[in-house]
């Protein structure tokens, strides 16, 4: 678990090693195993009889690491752009995950968010090692959209009808306005004009999307009455 290998001794790679006159010793080249050592090495092991000849023969040590990471994962928050995008790196969840012989990469299952994600989104984070054993763990990632909308209006002339009244529908005064994700409402600051509101007002739009957001415009609306007194 703490990256090193077990002690390697001659032993363990005689395979039945013999001399006329009996062996005196064995021994190897390399002992000790860490992660540097993930794969294969040769390992020569060297067999001495009683009268000092040597004879060598080379093994070849595998070496395997099975440990998974430890995968931590931190809750983050994001804002989209005013396209309404974001993005997130791969290891953007990432609140100090370990590894006994080091991490290869991290992986997402949801880097990009849009309008859609507007919220919390559970977002999983892979966590890979050099020797390809995979742990995950889980986080929130909440989504926010902080831009306003942006609000444009237009003016227009309203005539009075043989009552005396007219109204104003919020689609009259919007010339466009647009937001990043979506318009949700368009309201007005005054929709019914009487005879007292001939010639120029003033009324205020707002424009509102789907996160709270607001923006106002203001346009310039013409009340004529042009309806022919009824003489009796």
């Amino acid at each position: 678990a703490n990256g090193n290998g077990e002690i390697l001794t001659a032993e363990d790679l005689d395979d039945g090693s013999t001399a006329d006159c009996g062996l005196a010793s064995l021994s190897i080249d390399k002992t000790d195993f860490d992660c540097d050592d993930l794969g294969t090495t040769n390992v020569t092991l060297t067999v001495t009889d009683e009268e000092g000849a040597t004879s060598t023969c080379i093994a070849t040590v595998t070496m395997s690491d099975i440990y998974a990471p430890t995968a931590n994962c931190q809750d983050i928050t994001i804002t989209l752009d005013d396209t309404g995008h974001a993005s997130i790196a791969n290891d953007a969840l990432d609140s100090g995950s370990s590894d006994n012989c080091g991490i290869l990469n991290f992986s997402l299952s949801q880097n990009s968010f849009d309008c859609d994600d507007v919220g919390t989104v559970e977002v999983t984070q892979t966590v890979l090692d050099e020797s390809e054993n995979a742990s995950t763990c889980t986080a929130t990632v909440t989504v926010q959209d902080t831009d306003a909308p942006t609000a444009v209006c237009q003016g227009t002339i309203l005539s009075l009808d043989a009552t005396g009244n007219t109204s104003l529908e919020a689609d009259d005064v919007d010339s466009g306005s647009s937001d990043n994700c979506d318009i949700t409402s368009l309201t007005l600051n005054k929709t019914n004009f009487n005879c007292d509101n001939i010639g120029a007002n003033i009324v205020t739009l707002t424009v509102t999307d789907p996160s709270g957001n607001q923006s106002t415009c203001m346009a310039s609306i013409e009340i004529m009455d042009d309806t022919e007194p009824t003489a009796l």
